[in-house]
C-alpha cells in the first residue's frame, strides 16, 4: 500500500525548527527538489567532530537514518565536509542541512542506524 509522505521541504523546515527551538543552530546549505529530495544532514560540535546522516529506507518500508561514521565518514569535521562536497557535486537535488550543536544533537524524530 502507498503511503503518503511528507513533502522534503515541509520535512526539513520541521527539523530546522526542532534544532532552533532545542537551542541549536540550524541551516539549509542547499536546497534540493521540494517534494521528494534527497537529505543529507551534517552535526557538528563546534570542537572539530562532526557526524554526518542519509535516510534510507529499512526492510519494513520505514524511513531510517544512517549515521555515516559506519562507513568512515567523520569524525573529523574536514571528512565529513569533503563527503558533503562530493555529494552536493553529485546531486544538485540533495538538501543539506548543517546542524551547530555543542552536544551533537541531530533532532531526527526517525530511527538512526
Amino acid at each position: 500500500m502507498f503511503e503518503e509522505r511528507l513533502s522534503t521541504r515541509i520535512w526539513v523546515d520541521a527539523l530546522v525548527r526542532r534544532a532552533q527551538v532545542a537551542g541549536a543552530a540550524a541551516f539549509v546549505v542547499q536546497r534540493g527538489e521540494e517534494s521528494r529530495g534527497d537529505v543529507l544532514i551534517k552535526v557538528s560540535d563546534l570542537s572539530g567532530s562532526a557526524r554526518a546522516y542519509v535516510p534510507r529506507t529499512s526492510m519494513e518500508g520505514d524511513r531510517v537514518f544512517v549515521d555515516l561514521e559506519v562507513q568512515g565518514i567523520g569524525p573529523e569535521e574536514p571528512s565529513v565536509d569533503d563527503y558533503l562536497a562530493r555529494a552536493r557535486d553529485r546531486d544538485r537535488d540533495l538538501w543539506v542541512i548543517e546542524i551547530e550543536d555543542r552536544e551533537a544533537r541531530h533532532f531526527l524524530t526517525e530511527p538512526v542506524e
